[in-house]
């Protein structure tokens, strides 16, 4: 078992563009990252030909005639169970599929693949899908589909030729060219993928899944690397996803204003990782009140803003609530034409209400009107 922690900051430049709004507070980020290995690494892709790619990408070079599936993600059912693989040699365990082939039709040969972690890993018992296209494209210019299973070691009997057989595995893909000639072949294919399983917390206690979310961006940021648009957006807490080997940049959003964390983690291929992403934050909700412990009045206007006047959140009701990273805050309300004010901190984990206590601060919105508008509106009486 490897254990990794990361802490750094998250400028606002690498942000996720969904978060807007002027002056978010920078939170520190820390994601302790245990890793189980499931098989060795060292996948092969087929990158020379322009099938890797997240989404299950076509090659590059010319179009197919059918477009590429869906990836899908049906948590840990992708990944083979997690026992120890029995001892060589016992009868009938740890064999690889297709140890005899079918006997194909006439002026046909059997093709049979299976996909397995790395060079050396476990073969991949589910979560696959397959596309078999001739290696000539048509007048068109598209590489034609001759056949496609969701089999995790499907048999294509095919005519003797040259194909590519493209594997889609989750998020991962790769691909490789086969020359089939008229005897039957077998044929194991090195993925270069692992598993990813993402949880965040607040002082050791777990964020409930339904309020926080991840989005995952290629490359490090560690390293000056990682990209700007997210290669997934809104991961759930729990969920695993399968993304091809590589160093990928994880931004956490607890709640919906400023209080996000980040790090960076590593996918081995046949191996999870769990991350767990470390926010120091807290709910707050405001309430505008005429005493201590009063009632909360209603169609209140706030707007909470950092001590040197950046907005982080604004809203309108009698109790909002947000989550807000550590730090000093101003909570502003307005009602019936006032406005009210309170500063206040938020301390890692330790929600709270903060009641603002109509007086409190207080200021009248000005309505004089301007010196030109009284002497046209004189003019007009006249």
């Amino acid at each position: 078992m490897i254990c990794v922690e990361r802490l750094f900051h998250r400028p606002p430049a690498a942000r996720d563009p969904r978060r807007r709004g002027a002056g978010r507070l920078r939170g520190a980020a820390l994601a302790a990252l245990v890793v189980v290995g499931l098989a060795a690494p060292n996948g092969a892709g087929a990158q020379g030909l322009g099938f890797a790619g997240p989404q299950g990408a076509v090659p590059q070079a010319g179009p197919f005639a059918a477009p590429p599936a869906a990836p899908s993600f049906p948590g840990n059912a992708l990944l083979p169970p997690s026992e120890p693989a029995p001892p060589a040699g016992l009868p009938g365990q740890g064999r690889e599929p297709h140890s005899v082939l079918p006997v194909p039709p006439p002026g046909k040969a059997a093709l049979a693949v299976f996909a397995r972690y790395g060079s050396e890993g476990p073969s991949i018992q589910r979560g696959l899908s397959w596309r078999v296209f001739a290696d000539k494209p048509e007048s068109t210019g598209a590489f034609p589909l001759v056949a496609e299973s969701s089999e995790a070691a499907p048999v294509f009997f095919l005519s003797p030729g040259g194909y590519i057989v493209h594997i889609s595995y989750g998020l991962a893909t790769t691909a490789q060219r086969v020359q089939l000639g008229p005897v039957s072949r077998r044929e194991a294919f090195a993925m270069p993928a692992g598993g990813l399983r993402l949880k965040a917390d607040v002082v050791n206690k777990a964020i409930p899944g339904q309020k926080v979310t991840f989005d995952i961006f290629e490359g490090s940021f560690l390293e000056g690397r990682a990209s700007s648009q997210p290669y997934y957006r809104g991961a759930g807490t729990g969920e695993v996803l399968i993304l091809p080997e590589g160093t990928y940049h994880v931004v956490s959003t607890y709640g919906d204003a400023n209080a996000q964390v980040s790090a960076d983690v590593s996918v081995v291929p046949g191996k999870l990782t769990d991350a767990t992403m470390h926010h120091r934050a807290a709910q707050i909700t405001m309430r505008l009140v005429k005493e201590k412990g009063g009632e909360a009045q209603a169609n209140t206007q706030w707007t909470v803003i950092t001590p040197g006047g950046d907005t982080i959140k604004e809203s309108i009701g009698a109790f909002p609530t947000f989550v807000l990273t550590e730090g000093d805050y101003v909570a502003i309300a307005r009602n019936d034409g006032k406005t009210f004010s309170r500063e206040f901190k938020a301390e890692p984990g330790k929600d709270q209400d903060v009641e603002v206590l109509v007086g409190q601060n207080s200021q009248t919105k000005q309505t004089t009107k301007p010196s030109n508008q009284t002497d046209q509106s004189d003019q007009a009486d006249e």
